[in-house]
């Protein structure tokens, strides 16, 4: 029985259907991706599912009780909100009532007071009477698999660790279908990996959007393809998707080139006037009636965007060379000892985790900014065109036009002029288009506005830091074939790991204590070379970084004392008994029996366990000051 189902259901926003009659169902287990061009109507297809939209005719049904969730990209508002708050909000009207009794809690650890007490104990009686010690239990350990810092406020997290939280809110309340809308966005590697296991483990209905081809390819267990209006099931990958969907095109153009010739033959016909007005031929005038319906009717594909790179001058064969470079910020090493020589016709790839300085090693090799220590050297006649991911240089106010023209009526390309409104067509802006306001454009129309004006300009180094956000997997691949015929040199910063597989000839991989290292090919071939990390400690949940520290690597006797090589053997073993005892602690201090005791057991138990944590927190320092030794 499938958990819901819509049923010949359409929508319209103006003239044109974004859904034309579609029918579909999603059954438990079945984790579907939904593809289809940027604007052909799949974020509108998620908000019918939620009910935040109503269509103008169709079914939509749900199983009774049915419990949808939807992982959004905006960040929570409340942004002071810890971790146990946003997460315990995913439990309608309990969730406040979790977080207060949670915060209280923590406060009563710092603050015995009898008033503290009094209200631990009031909020206790609330939750009994509501069944909320089982569902506390499901936050508790929804923020242990998810590893979250449950007492650390959103805004001190990542971008990919409050992903995180926002997934523990979605998953808290143990829907039966989970939708998401692009969920790799501006998530690092490692988080990306992290997001698919917690979804290949996920039992209810998925259905997601996503351009991330690795993502998709593990995931989906089939692709449903929303087309001019049509719902349409594939089953496979997307691999076999692609194959077969070039085969229905090709046969949907035989086709439609055998219409119109007809159609054409016989509106030459019935302008030969009498002939076609005589009482035999009434039939066949009906027809033509018909065909004309029919083909005024048809909803011709999107036309493919066609890129067109200006070149510059050939640069000189040394672009950059970079040696001992070193950059830190407020004393936390980026950059370490870093040297590299980079030559005309390299495509390289900068993969790391969020924050570890990337963007920062970019505008060191650019001489945007200046190393603490080591030396930059620029090529010769070097002409650099910079792709920002933060849009930052796009003006909300100025129209699409402005923003590529600048007061230009056209714009050169390889030597040819052409007409801004023609050049802005092969990214897929109609004229009426061009003349709106930047503000107006979805993610995937900005992006394509920001490669319009990065094409425009002549270039022999592209600089392009997350450039496939937002855009649909046809316009992605052609961005590809657009960058392997650059006959420049290229610097990319990308998390999507079938684009580094496809685009670059080497990466500089941000390794630890920024430490960067070279390695030949794209991402595939970096896991393949890479040394294999051995597995860390047990840990508590309560660093906020979204890698714990690497087992310590024996120091050499020249760098360590004997005592200390001896404490770094020995720290390990310590923290895991450490952990053990807190774990112990906070199982009793959730139950809620513990605050029946008397308030000086209580106080002696909940001081014993911020003792630990201060313990705890200081071995992980010596730890890591040891092991940088």
């Amino acid at each position: 029985m499938p958990l819901l189902s819509i049923d010949h259901l359409s929508i319209a926003f103006g003239a044109e259907k974004l859904l034309d009659d579609v029918s579909f169902q999603l059954d438990a287990g079945e984790r579907i991706c939904l593809i289809g061009r940027n604007g052909a109507g799949k974020t509108t297809l998620l908000r019918l599912l939620t009910g935040n939209l109503q269509p103008d005719t169709g079914d939509l049904w749900r199983q009774p009780g049915l419990r949808i969730t939807t992982l959004t990209q905006e960040l929570p508002a409340d942004t002071t909100a810890t971790t146990f708050e946003v997460v315990a909000s995913g439990l309608v009207g309990l969730g406040e009532m979790l977080a207060e009794y949670h915060e209280a809690v923590v406060r009563l650890a710092h603050e015995a007071t009898s008033e503290q007490l009094q209200r631990v104990e009031r909020l206790q009686h609330e939750l009994e009477a509501r069944d909320g010690w089982r569902w506390q239990q499901r936050v508790e350990t929804v923020i242990t698999r998810l590893q979250l810092p449950a007492d650390t406020p959103l805004a001190e997290l990542s971008g990919g660790w409050r992903r995180r939280v926002l997934l523990g809110r979605a998953l808290v309340g143990e829907p039966e279908i989970l939708l998401l809308d692009e969920p790799t966005n501006h998530l690092d590697l490692e988080t990306i990996q992290w997001l698919e296991e917690e979804l290949l483990e996920f039992r209810g209905g998925l259905l997601f959007v996503t351009h991330d081809r690795a993502l998709l390819q593990r995931l989906a267990t089939r692709l449903l393809e929303l087309d001019r209006g049509a719902l349409t099931s594939w089953p496979g990958d997307y691999a076999a998707f692609v194959e077969k969907k070039a085969a229905l095109l090709d046969i949907e153009t035989r086709h439609n080139a055998k219409f119109d010739k007809n159609l054409a033959q016989e509106e030459t016909w019935i302008r030969q006037g009498i002939k076609a007005r005589r009482t035999r031929n009434e039939g066949r005038v009906r027809a033509l009636l018909a065909l004309r319906e029919e083909r005024l009717h048809r909803r011709e594909r999107t036309g493919k965007a066609r890129f067109e790179l200006e070149q510059a001058e050939t640069s000189g064969k040394l672009v950059i060379e970079a040696k001992n470079l070193c950059y830190a910020w407020q004393a936390t090493p980026l950059i370490r000892d870093f040297s590299v020589q980079i030559v005309r016709g390299d495509r390289i790839g900068l993969i790391g985790p969020n924050g570890s300085g990337k963007t920062t090693l970019l505008n060191l090799l650019l001489g945007r900014l200046a190393p603490d220590e080591g030396q930059v050297r620029l090529g010769t006649k070097l002409e650099i065109a910079w792709f920002d991911q933060l849009r930052e240089r796009l003006d909300p106010e100025q129209t699409v036009l402005d923003s590529v023209a600048e007061g230009r009526e056209t714009v050169t390309i390889n030597g040819r002029e052409r007409h801004v409104i023609g050049y802005l067509g092969d990214f897929l802006f109609t004229a009426q288009r061009a003349r709106s306001p930047v503000k107006s454009l979805s993610g995937g129309e900005r992006n394509r506005l920001l490669l319009a004006r990065l094409f425009s300009q002549p270039a022999n180094l592209l600089v392009m830091d997350e450039p496939t956000n937002d855009l649909d997997l046809e316009t992605l691949e052609l961005l590809e074939e657009l960058l392997l015929d650059y006959s420049g040199t290229l610097l990319l910063v990308s998390h999507d790991r079938a684009f580094l597989d496809n685009v670059v000839t080497s990466c500089l991989v941000f390794e630890s204590n920024g430490v960067v290292r070279e390695y030949v090919g794209g991402y595939s071939d970096w896991l393949r070379q890479r040394p294999i990390p051995a597995p860390p400690p047990a840990r508590s949940v309560k660093p906020a970084q979204p890698a714990p520290p690497s087992t310590p690597k024996p120091a050499s006797p020249g760098k360590l004392s004997y005592n200390a090589r001896r404490e770094l053997e020995q720290l390990p073993a310590r923290i895991e008994k450490l952990e053990q005892r807190q774990q112990e602690l906070q199982t009793l201090a959730a139950d809620p029996a513990f605050y029946k005791q008397i308030p000086e057991a209580v106080t002696q138990r909940l001081e014993e366990l911020r003792m630990l944590e201060a313990e705890l927190e200081a071995a992980y320092e010596r730890w890591a000051e040891l092991e940088e030794t």
